[in-house]
């Protein structure tokens, strides 16, 4: 396995951790999950309005779900603010709930920093979307297809191609999988 080059001498100041992971519900839906940390290796005194905090605690930890159909639309959502710096950050938690109804799909971002910018979100549970959506595609996408073969139906929907075609050098035309998957041999 490819590694990066060694680093130069130095010291760890903070640990970011994002989690996400993708559930069949046994109604039909998908649930993603999402979980951010981050943790610093020096003391925070709380002298800046924020709660103290020792090294190694996490200053933030939260966590979001959202529930999708088979169409990528987000049926329910909840977030929690486990631990975090400012008492009003758990305050917001609710705003989101206005995930419901919007579908992952070209645009997602957009409308989701429109709904979340400033006041109106927390950055980091924004954030998170990010690869919660990620997530989705790679939980949902192959859980669909094992459907289709369970019906005995074709592998890939009509539109896989029109989705995926061109989404990242590996799913290039003229690539070997995409000669493969869908017979696209350039442009």
């Amino acid at each position: 396995m490819k590694q990066l080059s060694p680093a130069a001498p130095r010291a760890l100041l903070h640990t970011r951790r994002v989690e996400c992971t993708g559930w069949e519900r046994e109604d039909g839906l998908f649930d993603v999950e999402g979980r951010l940390s981050d943790v610093r290796e020096f003391d925070q005194d709380g002298s800046r309005g924020n709660a103290p905090r020792k090294a190694g605690d996490p200053v933030h930890l939260m966590s979001l779900r959202i529930t999708l159909d088979d169409r990528f639309t987000i049926v329910a959502a909840e977030a929690c603010s486990h631990q975090v710096p400012y008492a009003d950050c758990g305050g917001i938690n609710d705003a989101y709930k206005q995930l419901v109804g919007l579908q992952i799909k070209g645009g997602f971002t957009k409308a989701v920093k429109e709904r979340f910018s400033g006041e109106q979100g927390c950055t980091h549970l924004t954030e998170l979307l990010g690869p919660m959506a990620t997530t989705a595609f790679q939980a949902i996408n192959p859980a669909l297809e094992r459907r289709r073969v369970r019906r005995g139906e074709p592998i890939d929907d009509p539109k896989s191609a029109d989705r995926l075609l061109g989404s990242c050098h590996g799913l290039r035309r003229g690539g070997e999988p995409a000669i493969i998957r869908w017979g696209q041999r350039g442009a």
